[in-house]
């Protein structure tokens, strides 16, 4: 610590008025312990990284309210993972090792995770710049106009759980919208979105604030469809309609294109043809 230019003690006393400057030290190592009955489902595995298809319910990093059970508590469990010190390029990556991307804890789908610092600065780089084709399905209520949404996003102000898309100020959101399948007389659809950006929560906030179309049992952004059939269907899946059907990136040290796609799991396969019925 430095008060007024001046290296102290953190027990020093201060002026009113001091500048105090602070550097911060290293991120400690993930406390994660190695959970083998972590169920990973592997897509694809190599030298440089691997492609799971992660279930509803599984988060994916330890964080407040989930320390034990996650995907990286089974990733640490697997050979070629090991705990990771600092490293400036990746300030969070002591806590989340190999985790380059994210999905919500109740969204299913592909997800890539890098086993070298190699592969993960690539993956990075290339999320960053929108090099990254991410697809996801969502079943929605009511039916979103397609298009392209381009929003502001950021923090919701009155909601630390929550972001939002109607505020005047904040980073750069887009997403593509097309519509697969009008559902239950237009009551409900199946719906394709395309994120160019990956703004935590991004598809779930856009369909709800953007369109009106909130995905179907969204707790946090929806509500309960007044339809009462669709009502039930959201009832049944308990859990926001979505997965990430699609990943295609390049591939860190062979420079090959890779493309993965996971089909519905069971339960939106379900509320589906639910839908179709109605």
């Amino acid at each position: 610590m430095w008060v007024d230019g001046t290296l102290a003690r953190a027990s020093a006393s201060v002026r009113a008025g001091a500048t105090i400057e602070v550097e911060p030290g290293a991120r400690p190592a993930t406390s994660a312990e190695p959970d083998p009955t972590v169920v990973l489902v592997v897509v694809h595995e190599d030298q440089d990284l691997l492609v799971v298809n992660k279930p509803a319910g599984l988060v994916v990093h330890p964080a407040r309210g989930h320390f034990t059970g996650t995907l990286v508590n089974g990733l640490l469990a697997r050979p070629g993972f090991e705990r990771v010190t600092a490293d400036p390029r990746d300030k969070e990556g002591a806590l989340r090792p190999g985790i380059v991307q994210r999905l919500d804890k109740d969204t299913s789908g592909v997800i890539v995770v890098a086993k070298t610092e190699h592969a993960r600065e690539s993956l990075k780089a290339e999320i960053q710049a929108h090099q990254t084709e991410r697809v996801y399905l969502a079943l929605t209520a009511g039916v979103p106009r397609a298009g392209v949404i381009r929003t502001f996003y950021g923090r919701h102000p009155r909601s630390r759980l929550r972001f939002t898309s109607l505020g005047g100020a904040g980073k750069a959101a887009v997403t593509h919208v097309s519509v697969r399948e009008v559902l239950a007389s237009g009551r409900a659809a199946l719906v394709e979105c395309r994120l160019e950006t990956g703004r935590t929560h991004q598809i779930r906030v856009h369909l709800s604030e953007q369109t009106k179309t909130p995905i179907l049992a969204d707790a946090l952004y929806g509500s309960a469809p007044s339809d009462i059939g669709v009502s039930a269907v959201a009832a049944a899946i308990g859990r926001q309609a979505l997965h990430a059907a699609v990943l295609s990136f390049t591939h860190p040290t062979s420079g090959e294109r890779l493309r993965f796609e996971a089909p519905l799991p069971a339960d939106m396969a379900g509320a589906l043809d639910a839908l179709r019925g109605l």
